[in-house]
């Protein structure tokens, strides 16, 4: 039993938080409901969706049910500071950020946690579908305790990726109840408990905030302002690869992790936009253009010129690289111990967004920041989304695209 220990569960007012508190409480630890509101500005939500309101409700309702502790915390200060400006930011310089992943560690795992902890918690916990595990390592001739972020039991549900920016410390503090479980076992589970979110939807759009009108709630921030969207063939010369004979390694991973570039005289100008900022690689809808033979897809944005460069179907070669880089300042590894050294690499198998199935790739660890090089070429490499590495189940790093 756990009767002395205390742990402080994120209700969101959904089903998989609800059966993550039921869980703890039958396993016999004293369990507190906190529920996060994180944002108050209603004018960009599509509100029937996912106003906070309702959650908040609902996360009560099943705290009530369960009979434990509830409390609200106000946490839209932080997340506008830490999530929301940092988002605007880097859409404004062109990158495309993953509010998810940053969510986790800047909020959930950080200001929620140090709240949870402050009220006596020896942990938190969330209805994540993901699980922990621990292991030792030899150090120095110590054994050395090591916390794992394993991936969720459901393929379908898995967000290992989602928190591949936690910290040992972080991970030493969290449970995560329903990791083993599949959803419609949580479903089942909910069901049986009368659990007023048992048939409740799954929420979509960002974290917390619910489903937002992206484009309205960059405007905000972000002035619109017409620009050309130039459409580049297929049989490009941008796409005649030469290999090059007696380049050092390092220049190969340049070469094979370059973005390329285009001018607008590489292409023929077919539409205008309303700002490149709005717009990401790989993404198909909201560009308005018609009479194409296959529809269009973003290749590359360029937020200084304000110029938006497509081209047809979703094998136009503009889309696919090998390889991405990572900065030594964006670099994570959850597995301090398997820290690269210079020099050094590891075959390894990594996703570039949440439910890409893993591919396999090596990384290889130089002076100027981590290289990912993926076996096949990957489709819409996009610069502000996180690549997160893994040893079968265990995620043991990520970084963000430089």
């Amino acid at each position: 039993m756990n009767n002395q220990k205390t742990v402080v569960v994120g209700l969101s007012g959904g089903v998989d938080s609800s059966v993550a508190a039921y869980l703890l409480k039958e396993q016999g630890y004293n369990v507190i409901g906190l529920f996060m509101k994180n944002w108050h500005d209603d004018s960009v939500t599509i509100s029937e969706e996912c106003p906070w309101l309702e959650d908040s409700n609902d996360a009560m309702l099943v705290a009530q049910k369960l009979n434990i502790p509830f409390q609200t915390v106000d946490l839209s200060e932080q997340y506008k500071e830490r999530i929301v400006d940092y988002m605007f930011r880097e859409y404004e310089m062109g990158r495309t950020p993953n509010p998810d992943v940053l969510c986790n560690r800047e909020i959930k795992f950080d200001v929620f946690m140090k709240i949870a902890l402050d009220l006596g918690a020896d942990f938190v916990a969330t209805g994540h579908y993901c699980r922990t595990s621990t292991t030792v390592v030899k150090n120095n001739g110590e054994d050395l305790k090591i916390h794992q972020l394993l991936a969720g039991k459901d393929p379908n549900k898995d967000q290992s990726y989602f928190l591949c920016q936690l910290s040992q410390e972080q991970l030493s503090k969290t449970l995560f109840p329903i990791g083993e479980l599949l959803k419609p076992e949580v479903r089942k589970i909910a069901a049986e408990q009368e659990l007023i979110t048992a048939e409740k939807r799954d929420s979509q759009g960002l974290c917390f905030i619910g489903k937002v009108r992206l484009p309205e709630f960059l405007q905000q921030q972000l002035a619109p302002k017409k620009g050309q969207i130039v459409e580049i063939a297929a049989d490009s010369d941008k796409y005649n690869n030469v290999a090059i004979d007696g380049i050092t390694e390092i220049e190969m991973l340049q070469n094979i992790s370059a973005k390329t570039t285009y001018n607008v005289s590489d292409g023929k100008v077919v539409g205008e936009h309303q700002g490149a900022h709005y717009f990401t690689n790989g993404q198909r809808k909201g560009l308005a253009v018609g009479g194409m033979k296959e529809p269009l897809f973003v290749i590359a944005t360029d937020v200084s010129e304000n110029i938006i460069y497509t081209g047809q179907g979703k094998n136009h070669p503009g889309l696919y690289r090998r390889g991405l880089f990572v900065s030594n300042e964006e670099t994570h590894w959850i597995r301090e111990d398997l820290k690269l050294s210079i020099g050094e690499k590891l075959a390894t198998k990594a996703r570039i967004r949440y439910r890409q199935p893993l591919e396999d790739a090596v990384l290889y660890q130089t002076e100027f920041g981590l290289y990912v090089i993926f076996n096949n070429p990957q489709s819409a490499i996009t610069a502000g989304q996180f690549v997160a590495w893994y040893d079968g189940e265990e995620c043991l790093g990520s970084g963000v695209i430089s």
